[in-house]
């Protein structure tokens, strides 16, 4: 094993718990929307984790996917629909990075495009954080939440005592003594296995028109290319080939779908949550990936019981430090007028209007080719008028 490509030391356990305000509420209300078998979902979710961290060897956990996550919940799509969903998303993007088209949209799109999207990201989880989760369970909830975001700001350089897992206990300690219901929790235990699902070619059509197709362009934008640009931000000595996160994006969505897991990406929030509570190896999302088979093979049954370990404020402070990190990249164009107003205008498209990212990323990237070819044009114009 190469060297710091996996750890299991206290930074590690902190770090794994960085992105989950953004995994256990998607997962939580996909299973209830679209009547997902539990224990299949944490299963698969878990063992995905785990293949990620001990193929990457970074704090790379993957996610649920955002857009299709929220349109089945919104709309309570069928699992059916979903996993077929997942079975297109997955193919579309394995051709794209086979093909090597991929790589092509990679050279087309600028850094300052992706700095947008993931500004606008981090306001949107931000926003997320400060409008559902933080206020959730009221008064307390925002008493909970200011003792979790201190206690983060003292122990933020904190080596020896990692921020992330005395936020984690903090929150635990909250719901034994408030939330939790144990007894409920210990009846419900249970070994339960994944469930094997083989979708038509009917569902995989319907997902493909209703969930893949408006999730595809913020994959591209999020998913794989921004994921790109944060590890080579965060960690400049691992290059990763675009290539390679396109392939296990796609081979990922399409084992998932059979074996009743969710679809699932990379995302740069992602990275950016376990780096943000100290994770540097993918030890973090081994550790991550356990404890979400743990969960599906033994607590399947009592799920959302067992989730409220992890009140709603506690997951809304994780969520406004993975935003925090993501938003400070943008500060490597700050010193290029032209760039930083591109930036801010792709940030302010997605979070602002439908399909946000998807405009941002189209009208983003035309603004900084129009704006790097209209001086040459102009000089060009000048010197047939001479």
């Amino acid at each position: 094993m190469k060297r710091d490509w996996l750890r299991f030391d206290r930074h590690e356990f902190a770090g794994s718990f960085g992105d989950i305000g953004t995994d256990l509420p998607l997962l939580v209300g996909m299973i209830a929307a679209a009547g997902l078998d539990a224990a299949s979902v944490f299963t698969v979710f878990g063992l995905l984790q785990i293949l990620n961290g001990l193929l990457y060897g970074l704090p790379m956990p993957v996610q649920p996917l955002k857009m299709m996550a929220v349109l089945v919940i919104a709309q309570r799509i069928p699992g059916e629909t979903l996993h077929g969903a997942g079975l297109a998303i997955g193919a579309a993007v394995l051709l794209l990075s086979l093909s090597g088209l991929l790589e092509g949209l990679v050279r087309i799109i600028p850094r300052c495009v992706v700095r947008g999207v993931q500004l606008g990201l981090g306001l949107s989880l931000a926003n997320l954080a400060l409008r559902q989760y933080i206020p959730a369970h009221g008064l307390s909830g925002w008493g909970l939440a200011a003792v979790g975001f201190v206690l983060m700001l003292i122990l933020a350089r904190n080596r020896r005592v990692p921020a992330g897992l005395v936020l984690i206990a903090v929150g635990a300690a909250y719901a034994l003594v408030w939330r939790l219901d144990g007894a409920a929790v210990i009846a419900g235990v249970g070994f339960r296995l994944p469930q094997l699902r083989l979708s038509g070619w009917s569902d995989i059509l319907a997902g493909a028109v209703v969930l893949a197709l408006p999730q595809l362009p913020l994959s591209l934008s999020n998913s794989l290319i921004a994921t790109r640009q944060t590890v080579a931000d965060l960690f400049p000595g691992r290059p990763l080939s675009i290539r390679r996160l396109g392939v296990t994006y796609g081979l990922m969505n399409l084992i998932a779908p059979l074996l009743g897991g969710v679809p699932v990406c990379h995302g740069c929030g992602g990275l950016a949550g376990h780096y943000a509570f100290g994770a540097r190896t993918g030890g973090s999302v081994v550790i991550y990936g356990v404890a979400y088979v743990v969960l599906g093979l033994l607590l399947g049954g009592v799920a959302s019981q067992a989730l409220e370990v992890f009140p709603l404020p506690i997951l809304g402070v994780a969520l406004v430090f993975e935003a925090l990190v993501l938003m400070r990249l943008v500060g490597d164009v700050a010193g290029a007028p032209r760039d930083v107003t591109i930036a801010l205008l792709v940030a302010i498209l997605a979070v602002g209007v439908p399909q946000g990212f998807v405009v941002g990323l189209v009208v983003g990237t035309a603004a900084y080719h129009v704006a790097r070819w209209l001086p040459a044009l102009q000089s060009a114009a000048c010197g047939r008028s001479a």
